[in-house]
């Protein structure tokens, strides 16, 4: 399955690019050019991987991700900036930012990175189906019909 990724990045013309990239590689993409949209973009949408630009106008990144966190738990996002500092990065790690590149980055990093994230996160929900499984299983409600 190919993840649904949403970029986030208040300078279009790299969100088209970057867009146009992943694309071709048959990854599924949206874009927005706000964090204001990416919230919106998220509640309505199942994206599984987030290309999050730190410095934007408005909501920034760290509050974007913050938000996307709160709603989407299991949603991974990558963070990306030309204006990087140790403090975002950390910030953004302890918010549960999946990884943290600088711009430009290469094309190569930053497929690997949202297939490292989409992997996670796809593990992650495989980890709470087999607990619900397993939940519903030893319920002592839990009806079994041995079929003759």
């Amino acid at each position: 399955m190919v993840p649904k990724i949403l970029i986030v990045d208040d300078e279009e013309s790299f969100v088209e690019i970057i867009a146009e990239r992943l694309s071709i590689r048959d990854y599924h993409v949206q874009t927005c050019f706000s964090g204001s949209e990416a919230v919106e973009k998220i509640k309505d949408s199942k994206i599984d991987v987030v290309i999050l630009d730190v410095a934007m106008p408005g909501m920034d990144g760290i509050e974007t991700l913050r938000e996307i966190k709160r709603m989407k738990p299991l949603t991974e996002v990558v963070m990306l900036t030309g204006h990087a500092t140790v403090e975002t990065a950390i910030e953004g790690m302890k918010l549960g930012a999946f990884d943290y590149l600088m711009k430009p980055c290469d094309n190569k990093e930053l497929i690997a990175k949202i297939n490292e994230a989409y992997a996670r996160k796809k593990g992650q929900e495989e980890k709470i189906t087999e607990a619900k499984m397993k939940e519903l299983i030893s319920s002592p409600h839990a009806v079994f019909r041995k079929d003759r």
